[in-house]
């Protein structure tokens, strides 16, 4: 087997979204993937739904954390191989040069912290986007990487995230 996938999942905060991606990603892989996660504007922590939720999947909590995309831009970090942004209201935005061109794509998820309808609906937002990026990880997981050049693989990146957001 040739190394595992780098995958890095980037939302404004890397409070919720991006660091459930990152669990699911290397969860339900089981080694051919590596989630990471980061943030433009990190808040610092991560929310104490999405450490609920990332436990019950068996990811080390110890590797959740709230941190900013710089860290990923520096000597010695992983190369990506995929960067996927998350944020609903991020498409269009500049992100910055990653290394190596890996494949890119937009898959927005409102943020399910922002929900102010009480607890149960926040919960519920959360589960949502759970399993919004689970059906997603997992049609990723199916496709013939190494079968596609970069174009084909960003094509189907998108592509997966349209076919979900209109078949709920």
């Amino acid at each position: 087997m040739t190394r595992p996938y780098n995958i890095l999942f980037l939302c404004t905060g890397n409070s919720a979204r991006s660091i459930l991606a990152e669990a699911l990603a290397t969860t339900l892989s089981h080694g051919r993937f590596i989630g990471y996660s980061a943030g433009a504007k990190p808040v610092g922590k991560v929310h104490p739904i999405a450490l609920d939720l990332i436990r019950s999947m068996g990811y080390p909590l110890q590797l959740a954390r709230s941190k900013s995309w710089d860290e990923f831009g520096r000597e010695g970090a992983p190369q990506m191989d995929f960067i996927i942004t998350l944020c609903d209201s991020a498409v269009g935005e500049s992100c910055p040069y990653w290394p190596g061109h890996p494949s890119t794509a937009h898959w927005g998820f409102p943020d399910p912290s922002a929900v102010e309808a009480g607890d149960e609906a926040m919960l519920s937002a959360f589960k949502q986007v759970e399993i919004g990026l689970r059906n997603r990880i997992e049609l990723l997981l199916d496709l013939p990487i190494a079968q596609l050049d970069r174009s084909e693989l960003r094509d189907r990146l998108q592509t997966i995230h349209h076919r979900l957001k209109f078949t709920k």
